[in-house]
């Protein structure tokens, strides 16, 4: 009774698999805004809310149906242990389960992102309903963006090139102040030479005045015996 039980929830599951792995592709396209032809993409940017209800549909179903697969999970995982290959099974739908949540999650993210996106190109005339700016479609509001990214581009290329420029004049300032110092550290060197040459000059000045004192001295004395002789 309990492998019956075991296999007729283990066929649900695996259908149940299969319908929300075709329903996140679906899922995927409404999210990414491309569910619509090409012809059809005028209407796509002048109705936005029909492809929202959509999404929102889907993303309540989705979330329904995993909501399902997991219970079918744990209702399988309470059943008693019939061997290592279901249990491996049961790990296996698991795994599936959680990469289906993941993608899922992923999936209405992306959706967020590109919906905020949209309405900060739109600007405020998505809440006025101003016919200047809802009637504009996707790819206009797309080239007025990447006209502003090539301007915020060559914006940056000038900064850059300031920064270059500055940089090169910073360097040229460092190499003129290093002549400086040479120059600073050539005189600060010259001037113990110097210092050394007044001293010896100074010296040899006394010297020579003592020599000339010397001098002076003896011819008085030698005046001095003269005139006493």
């Amino acid at each position: 009774m309990g492998v019956s039980n075991y296999d007729a929830l283990r066929k649900q599951a695996r259908h149940l698999e299969n319908e929300i792995d075709l329903k996140l592709v679906a899922f995927s396209k409404i999210g990414a805004g491309t569910s619509t032809s090409l012809h059809s993409s005028s209407s796509t940017d002048t109705s936005p809310l029909l492809g929202e209800h959509v999404f929102d549909s889907l993303s309540e179903e989705i979330s329904q149906m995993l909501d399902k697969l997991s219970s079918l999970n744990e209702t399988m995982s309470e059943l008693p242990a019939t061997g290592a290959a279901a249990m491996h099974t049961l790990q296996r739908h698991r795994e599936i389960l959680h990469g289906y949540r993941q993608e899922f999650n992923k999936i209405c993210a992306n959706h967020t992102t590109r919906i905020e996106r949209e309405e900060l190109l739109r600007g405020s005339g998505l809440a006025t309903n101003s016919p200047t700016i809802s009637g504009l479609s996707r790819r206009d509001l797309y080239l007025k963006e990447s006209t502003h990214l090539n301007s915020s581009s060559n914006m940056v290329s000038d900064q850059i090139n300031i920064a270059i420029e500055t940089r090169e004049h910073l360097l040229s300032q460092r190499q003129a102040f290093k002549r400086l110092q040479t120059r600073f550290n050539d005189i600060s060197n010259r001037f113990p030479l110097i210092s050394s040459l007044i001293q010896r000059i100074n010296i040899k000045k006394k010297r020579d005045s003592f020599i000339l004192g010397a001098v002076v001295a003896l011819c008085v004395i030698l005046l001095l015996l003269y005139a006493f002789n």
